[in-house]
């Protein structure tokens, strides 16, 4: 009588039956379904960057040559596989000096084969080549490890492993478009946005003569409001870092130092502007770490105080060519370089350190005049395909 009541006001018991086994088929299904589904977009987006990777391959070949010989591309593919092991940090004590040590070898490897594939090439191209054989491989890793995913997901069926790499794919796929055109730009020796501190620096050098005071780093010497500046930055226009931290070590050594400027692209947080300015106290220069520790250790014994100023832009933008919303932050960083300066007693002594790749960038302000052409061509090009777009 209870069954019949409940047929009545809910209907038939086929239908309920129907919907129960409707449901459970559901549940037990549903997650493979899902996975069938990521898995599909997870493999379209790890081809996109493998392509990305194929490209940037292809693209460092054709600077190198024209027609590149079997044991050039031979020695391009092994080359993609180069990795550095990070040094043992247990013992945190002596671990700037393992770094250091490491990095080097890392610059001499580098430095060999591309010695090995342009023997005959001028220093400045070696330079460029480089570079762009570091971005490269950093995409190559980049593509890899998307792959190793994929095929980890496949393998065990893992839908929450599947969920993680696909709400990290917008953010992956984005730094790769990145340094596909770091790479490209890199190779051919053209700014990139980490370049904005180098560029600065040499706009302020003007016509003043440079010296290379440590490998890799430049040094002019000029008077600004009757302080005597030594204004440093990596040796251009090749793509070059340098050894800025080495550089600001020796001059402190050497001279009585008042007070010490850096000046570097700084990872701008979303919703603000691109090539805003912003003034702060440490050592402004990203990488492993171990040129700031340098400056900072010098720094520390001597009581010098140090200033931090910072052209705003995203991580992709960095990477990418140099934009003219970077550029126009002149003045801005010129005001604050200013302000650092009237904090110190006349006839002081300052350093200003461009920290960056000074890929594209030239040593004096006539090299950046080049560097500004380029960028408005730039501009150009990108206004023009955004047109056609729309």
């Amino acid at each position: 009588m209870y069954l019949n009541q409940l047929i009545g006001q809910g209907g038939d018991i086929v239908s309920w039956l129907v919907w129960i086994i409707f449901f459970m088929v559901f549940f037990m299904f549903y997650p493979r379904i899902m996975l069938s589904q990521i898995m599909m977009k997870l493999e379209s987006s790890a081809k996109k960057l493998e392509q990305l990777s194929e490209n940037s391959r292809r693209m460092l070949l054709s600077e190198i040559s024209r027609k590149p010989s079997k044991r050039i591309k031979d020695s391009v593919n092994r080359f993609f596989e180069f990795f550095l092991i990070q040094p043992v940090d247990l013992d945190p004590y002596g671990m700037v000096k393992k770094l250091d040590h490491l990095i080097k070898n890392e610059h001499q490897r580098f430095d060999y084969f591309v010695n090995q594939i342009l023997p005959d090439a001028d220093e400045e191209t070696k330079a460029n080549i480089k570079m762009g054989f570091s971005g490269g491989i950093e995409l190559y890793m980049l593509s890899k490890i998307v792959r190793h995913y994929i095929e980890m997901i496949r393998k065990t069926k893992s839908y929450q492993i599947a969920m993680l790499i696909q709400m990290q794919l917008p953010l992956i796929e984005k730094i790769a478009k990145a340094l596909f055109e770091g790479t490209k730009a890199l190779s051919r020796g053209e700014p990139i946005g980490d370049s904005i501190g180098p560029w600065m620096t040499a706009r302020m050098i003007g016509t003043s003569k440079t010296r290379e005071i440590e490998k890799g780093i430049v040094m002019a010497e000029k008077r600004i409001e009757g302080r005597r500046l030594f204004i440093l930055k990596a040796k251009g226009p090749g793509g070059r870092i340098g050894y800025p931290g080495k550089a600001v070590e020796k001059l402190i050594k050497k001279y009585k130092i008042a007070r010490v400027v850096t000046i570097d692209a700084a990872a701008k947080l979303e919703g603000e502007k691109t090539g805003s300015v912003a003034e702060g106290v440490g050592v402004a220069m990203g990488g492993p770490g171990v040129e700031r520790s340098y400056i900072e250790n010098a720094v520390v014994q001597k009581g010098i105080p140090i200033d931090s100023i910072v052209v705003k832009m995203s991580s992709e933008e960095a990477i990418k060519p140099l934009r003219m919303s970077m550029i126009k932050a002149y003045d801005d960083v010129m005001d604050s370089v200013k302000r650092s300066i009237g904090m110190t007693k006349k006839r002081s002594n300052l350093i200003v350190v461009g920290v960056g790749n000074t890929s594209g960038v030239g040593n004096s302000s006539k090299d950046c005049e080049k560097t500004l052409k380029w960028v408005q061509s730039y501009e150009r090009k990108l206004k023009a395909k955004k047109k056609k777009k729309d």
